[in-house]
């Protein structure tokens, strides 16, 4: 796997593509308003888009009804020399449709703990949790 960075200003704005060829615009927090977004939150995007495409997946094999699906990923932080790398990463997922809760709960750990390359490339150095509503009742915190 391959990507490219392009700078496309005089500033922190650069253009990556990837095999695909569609571009994603990363930018630097010091440049208002943004044209991007920062190489952090591409990360939290990451983990949260691998492990949708993920559940979703499994849970159409399963022949669950979704109508709605919804993700918040939020990372807390930590200063390290002079770096904020991510010390967490908690998953909120929110489904919405005819899906049994089991079959909710599976999909998001098989996804977490077995396909998701995002979130188990960075499990040694992340603490990684999730939790899941579905239908407005929540079902699950779990850490992976």
């Amino acid at each position: 796997m391959k990507v490219t960075l392009n700078r496309i200003n005089d500033n922190y704005l650069f253009e990556a593509k990837g095999e695909s060829g569609v571009p994603v615009f990363i930018d630097s927090k010091t440049d208002e308003p943004s044209k991007g977004a920062s190489p952090m939150e591409l990360l939290l995007m990451g983990v949260g888009g691998c492990s949708a495409i993920d559940v979703v997946s499994i849970l159409k094999k399963q022949r669950q009804e979704i109508t709605s699906y919804k993700m918040e990923v939020a990372g807390e932080r930590e200063e390290v020399r002079e770096a904020k790398p991510f010390k967490a990463i908690h998953v909120r997922l929110y489904l919405e449709g005819k899906i049994d809760e089991a079959k909710a709960i599976r999909a998001a750990k098989l996804s977490f703990e077995k396909y998701c390359s995002v979130s188990i490339t960075m499990e040694a150095s992340v603490k990684i949790t999730y939790s899941i509503e579905l239908n407005g009742k929540s079902l699950a915190i779990i850490e992976v």
